[in-house]
């Protein structure tokens, strides 16, 4: 019999975990402190995941998981917290990470950021590059880093992201999230049209190809100041 997914994830911010894992053959996995460990729970089987992923899924969800193979959402539990979800196939069957989303956005003296970040968030124009390697922080940074903006400057400040992880309040600034796929068709596209919106500052979730990273040059150049993250093997020191 499945496990409830909804009461799983409950336990999983419970504990502090980062993540959660779910693979066919194995308990759930659980990331605490940069280490796996098993839940006391049963092996689950490929029907077992089925039956708990899916039940997080909308109608059009399934149908791109089921052309594509792959799915990146962001999912709210109330009461719960916010989680980055990718589902993906192994030996056949689906599979799941699941990463907590802080609902908290930190600030910059949070997280002991150098001096040089305040100085950073407050240029007009350019390209800012947060770069690093998966679960270094990437996406944390730049929040507290567009949180910064948020609360010293007016700005409207537009995010591309797939999914939309952490959804800032308007304070001082305008954000508009969007997400790919369901409000805009990709990076590149929004990014096109991003220069007919306003806007102050963009932010891209993931300079993932030749494309999107020529728009944003393009939009840096043109007067706009532009974040965005890169994924490295290590950070420059």
């Amino acid at each position: 019999m499945a496990i409830d997914i909804k009461k799983l994830l409950q336990s999983v911010v419970a504990h502090g975990a980062s993540d959660l894992h779910l693979v066919s053959r194995s308990e759930p996995q659980i990331r605490i402190d940069g280490t796996l460990k098993a839940v006391n729970l049963p092996v689950l089987t490929g029907e077992d995941i089925e039956e708990m992923t899916y039940a997080l899924l909308t109608e059009k969800q399934k149908k791109v998981f089921e052309e594509e193979l792959e799915l990146d959402f962001a999912l709210l539990l109330p009461n719960v917290g916010r989680f980055r979800a990718n589902y993906y196939r192994t030996m056949g069957d689906i599979a799941a990470a699941f990463r907590i989303i802080p609902t908290a956005i930190p600030s910059l003296d949070d997280l002991d950021a150098p001096a040089i970040y305040k100085q950073l968030v407050k240029r007009e124009k350019g390209l800012v590059l947060v770069t690093g390697p998966t679960g270094s922080g990437k996406s944390t940074t730049l929040a507290a880093m567009l949180n910064e903006i948020n609360l010293t400057e007016h700005k409207h400040i537009i995010t591309v992201e797939d999914p939309v992880e952490f959804i800032h309040q308007n304070k001082k600034c305008v954000f508009s999230h969007r997400e790919t796929g369901s409000d805009t068709r990709g990076f590149a596209t929004a990014l096109k049209y991003a220069m007919r919106q306003d806007p102050d500052i963009i932010f891209i979730g993931e300079m993932r190809d030749k494309e999107t990273i020529e728009a944003a040059l393009t939009a840096a150049e043109t007067g706009h100041l532009v974040f965005g993250t890169l994924h490295t093997n290590s950070a420059p020191g």
